[in-house]
């Protein structure tokens, strides 16, 4: 492994932050995909809330369920994950001691950009293990049978929602690298999350046929149709069928691969003071 990545990884596993975002990220997970349904649960087969009804907590879509909150509530953390890998920098004022070291500032960031894709990574598979145990468990209390997804259903599901993650970080990183900072950044991706994108979808896009249009376009909306079609329950916040799975795939490889290329570009480029 690299020095600079081997470097990179033993800075960010020492802050208290990032286990503090998985920790949050994995108890909203559980509670709002089983806990609150479950302890809601009707036997409803019609009528608000019956997607979220007991075959969601069950084995059998667990993938979907757990990844259904990546659109926005997951999404938001994994932003603020990325804001703080590149943006600490900046308010620690240690850009110009790591770059009078040895390595270049491609590498320096290529570090940084392996590190946030591992961490999305992490964020995943942390969630869908305990998404896997919560459904069990929900399946032993209900007697229901243990009918798992296929290791292919699996691990598109974990592809997905790392891709989604990861996507998200990187808008984080962008943002940091751009405004030079932290608490800007968090704040300006908060706001796009969770209110900017859902008042276009909710508000503004019936209203506008060139806004429903746009929606085709942002990286939310696709966020929420790629889940969708993985079998997230369809009252999750941010998940909708606006477009296809592979539609929303090529959009939101493209969203990551600019963020990362504009984040690489302006580090490069621009002063870092």
């Amino acid at each position: 492994m690299p020095t600079d990545i081997r470097a990179e990884i033993i800075k960010q596993i020492r802050r208290p932050a990032h286990w503090l975002l998985l920790a949050v990220a994995l108890v909203l997970t559980l509670t709002f995909a089983y806990l609150i349904p479950y302890l809601g649960l009707s036997g409803r087969t019609e009528g608000p809330g019956s997607a979220r009804g007991l075959d969601a907590m069950l084995p059998a879509e667990f993938v979907g369920s757990t990844v259904a909150g990546t659109p926005v509530f997951l999404g938001a953390l994994a932003v603020i994950f990325g804001v703080l890998v590149a943006g600490s920098e900046y308010g620690w004022q240690t850009w110009k001691t790591v770059f009078t070291q040895a390595p270049s500032r491609p590498r320096v960031f290529a570090a940084k950009v392996v590190v946030t894709a591992a961490g999305t990574l992490l964020l995943v598979v942390t969630l869908l293990a305990a998404g896997a145990a919560a459904s069990a468990a929900v399946a032993g209390l209900q007697d229901a049978p243990l009918d798992w997804p296929s290791p292919g259903e699996l691990l598109t599901g974990a592809a997905a929602g790392w891709l989604i993650t990861t996507m998200w970080a990187m808008l984080g990183v962008f943002l940091s690298v751009a405004l030079r900072g932290v608490a800007l950044p968090i704040g300006l991706g908060l706001v796009w999350l969770l209110a900017v994108q859902n008042l276009l979808s909710a508000v503004a896009a019936p209203l506008l046929d060139w806004i429903a249009d746009l929606q085709r376009a942002l990286p939310g909306p696709n966020a929420g149709s790629l889940v969708a079609a993985l079998g997230a329950p369809e009252g999750a916040p941010g998940v909708s069928a606006l477009t296809g799975a592979g539609h929303a795939t090529l959009v939101l490889a493209a969203y990551l691969v600019g963020f990362t290329l504009l984040s690489g570009w302006l580090l490069h480029r621009r002063d870092i003071t």
